[in-house]
């Protein structure tokens, strides 16, 4: 998959900083950016199951000729975690089925050494929401 330019975007921001203080400070306001979920969204049928803190994924499938993409939305009660969730929103959202289930993003945070800084714990919980992300594009390339 080509990466979607929001995500490059964002790798190249990336690159420029070498602290991970700063790092850190960057997912914080990249998470902070994105639009909320409606409470009713917040439900346990939206739940990333894995995570230690609070995920909610939304995917809306939308048809384009004869193709289904999903629109994805997310957000966590962490404000790393939240982070991530941008990142995987940038990386993930508005592309076809197909290419979600095939992008193996964990690979691609290692490539960013995104993962080497995140605790047992985080590492987990993002591995939980790209298997979730990834089987909903398989169950969408289904139907």
């Amino acid at each position: 998959m080509t990466k979607p330019q929001p995500f490059q975007d964002i790798a190249d921001n990336l690159s420029f900083l070498d602290d991970w203080e700063d790092r850190y400070r960057y997912l914080i306001e990249l998470g902070q950016a994105l639009p909320k979920l409606d409470a009713g969204e917040r439900i346990d049928t939206n739940k990333v199951n894995g995570c230690i803190s609070q995920v909610w994924l939304v995917s809306d499938p939308v048809e384009t000729d004869g193709a289904v993409s999903l629109h994805i939305r997310g957000e966590s009660d962490a404000m790393i975690v939240q982070g991530l969730v941008a990142i995987l929103l940038a990386l993930y959202s508005d592309r076809p089925a197909r290419e979600i289930a095939e992008t193996d993003a964990i690979a691609i945070f290692d490539e960013l050494g995104l993962r080497e800084h995140l605790t047992a714990q985080r590492s987990n919980g993002l591995v939980a929401m790209v298997n979730r992300i990834r089987a909903e594009a398989r169950a969408k390339m289904n139907n």
